[in-house]
């Protein structure tokens, strides 16, 4: 493992750059950046519905969270890889193919981390937001999200962890993210396929880990705060 490690150390972390496309750790760290920025959005209209008081909109977002989150990220990722060229009638990036991917699956996941957030909430907030004039809308951006944002922030963290793990998944369309860059190197070594991939498994250790304990901390800084207001 060592010597693995000491060897291909570089193109565990950066794939071939800078002779070459970049890869491995950084771009998971990129294709998870962009699948979390992107889909959060998207997850806060989809949890919004959720707790609306339209039934009509409430039915659609719940049918299309449990579509979602039934169906394996891998399928989303194959379904993606023929479907969104056609839509934009263009040729599409394996990259792009597997941000779009996540960005459908991770907004499923993300949506019930915002209605959870916004249900945590005392229903009197709302109550006395209608009562001074404000529509369900304008309740909804200037009293309830901002503290239920606040509260749902070591959630989304530790989502971020999920998602570090899912993007291995795009290795199958050839995007040269970190598991891609173990393939490369068990292609290269040949003869230590299991000490490849428990180097591969470490890199995975340590980058969810670290995000886990940032994850914790934060929870426990916000708690320190509540109790600090209280």
């Amino acid at each position: 493992m060592y010597q693995i490690l000491h060897d291909y150390f570089a193109l565990f972390l950066v794939g071939s750059w800078p002779n070459g496309p970049l890869g491995g750790v950084a771009v998971t760290l990129i294709l998870s950046a962009l699948g979390l920025l992107i889909s959060f959005p998207i997850s806060v209209l989809i949890g919004m519905a959720q707790v609306s008081p339209w039934r009509a909109m409430r039915r659609a977002a719940g049918v299309w969270t449990r579509l979602v989150r039934g169906i394996p990220l891998l399928m989303i990722i194959f379904w993606a890889y023929f479907a969104v060229p056609l839509l934009v009638g263009a040729e599409v990036s394996a990259f792009t193919t597997a941000v779009c991917a996540i960005i459908v699956y991770e907004s499923a996941f993300l949506s019930q981390i915002v209605r959870a957030g916004l249900e945590g909430l005392p229903r009197g907030q709302m109550e006395a937001a209608r009562s001074n004039g404000l529509s369900w809308l304008q309740s909804m951006r200037y009293v309830q999200l901002p503290q239920a944002l606040a509260n749902m922030l070591p959630s989304i963290v530790n989502q971020f962890v999920s998602i570090i793990k899912a993007t291995s998944l795009a290795y199958v369309i050839g995007v040269p993210e970190l598991t891609y860059s173990a393939a490369q190197v068990n292609t290269i070594v040949l003869t230590k396929p299991l000490q490849t991939f428990l180097v591969l498994a470490a890199f995975y250790f340590v980058l969810c880990f670290a995000i886990s304990r940032f994850a914790g901390w934060l929870e426990r800084r916000i708690a320190r705060q509540r109790a600090g207001l209280a």
